[in-house]
């Protein structure tokens, strides 16, 4: 069973011809491309993206990923990918639910895994930073507030 997130976020993506293979259907690979899409718009959303996360001296090589697939996308179709924030105080987990946007039908779930590399000198850290922790706590609370206020995050 998968774990509830603290926080999700949807985009939606409408499969591009240069995405399909000769089988009419997206080729496997491109899924990570809509899962980086969903993360970037999730961390963007909790105010730590991947700008934040440079400017303060730290990457996040993902270290982890899983994907199962359960039925195939197609050139056209639109896709609800959603990304919903699992753990983040030791490490960035994010899973991922890719549907079709019309029927809600389950294409692909999956999950990934990141982990806080200092740039100065490439040590992986075993918890993650506290800028990090705490502008995700930050970003977590303003979403928070605003669904409390009624107010859409």
């Amino acid at each position: 069973m998968r774990a509830k997130g603290v926080h999700a976020t949807r985009v939606d993506i409408t499969v591009p011809f240069f995405d399909v293979d000769s089988m009419d259907v997206v080729w496997h690979g491109h899924y990570v491309k809509y899962l980086e899409i969903a993360r970037c718009a999730l961390l963007d959303e909790l105010g730590h993206n991947y700008t934040r996360m440079k400017e303060t001296g730290y990457v996040w090589p993902i270290i982890d990923i899983q994907l199962r697939y359960a039925r195939a996308a197609r050139f056209g179709q639109v896709l609800a990918v959603r990304a919903e924030l699992v753990e983040w105080e030791n490490r960035l987990k994010i899973h991922y639910t890719v549907s079709d946007a019309a029927s809600g039908e389950r294409l692909t779930r999956a999950s990934t895994i990141q982990v806080a590399v200092r740039v100065a000198d490439g040590e992986m850290q075993l918890v993650s930073p506290g800028v990090f922790i705490a502008d995700i706590e930050r970003g977590l609370a303003r979403h928070d507030a605003r669904r409390s206020n009624g107010t859409p995050p």
